[in-house]
Parts: structure tokens; sequence; C-alpha cells
């Protein structure tokens, strides 16, 4: 679960700076492929943010929201003694 938070996260920063070089609309795979893998993030991120934020910078909030919630199911996890330790040299 964690891994697929810290895909769709990153692919959001990846959207984000990807669409200072190509068009919204683009054929591109690469494009296409971020599109697809950022959407339900950032549809998302547009519930439960203030429509001030413009479109362009929502993928940002999402990859926000989302590292959160990578914080808060690490919190949950350690508590529940799931989180590998480092154990020391013996």
């Amino acid at each position: 679960m964690n891994y697929g938070l810290a895909m769709i996260a990153w692919t959001c920063i990846g959207r984000f700076m990807l669409s200072a070089f190509v068009a919204e609309g683009s054929r591109n795979y690469i494009w296409r492929a971020f599109v697809a893998i950022s959407a339900p993030a950032i549809a998302c991120a547009r519930a439960i943010s203030p429509s001030a934020i413009p479109f362009g910078f929502l993928p940002v909030v999402a990859a926000f929201w989302l590292f959160m919630l990578r914080v808060v199911l690490f919190i949950v996890l350690f508590h529940a003694g799931l989180v590998p330790r480092i154990s020391g040299a013996a």
C-alpha cells in the first residue's frame, strides 16, 4: 500500500513538472500514462481542496495529501507493531 501511494504521489509531481513542456491534450504516451495514473488522486484533491486553487497546481496538492496519507499509514503501522525494526549488532 505504501509503495502504491508513493508511486501515485510521485506521478502527480511528474505530471506537474511535465505540464511545463507538454500541452494538456497531448497524445504523447508518457503524458497519457501520467494523466491516467494521477487522475483519480487529482479528482480527490479537487473534491477536498478550495476552488481557488488553479487546476494546474492540483497535482502538487494531490501529492501533498498522498504524502500526508503515507505519514498517517506509517504511524498506524508503527503503533500496530508492523514496522520493521533496526536490530543492533549482536
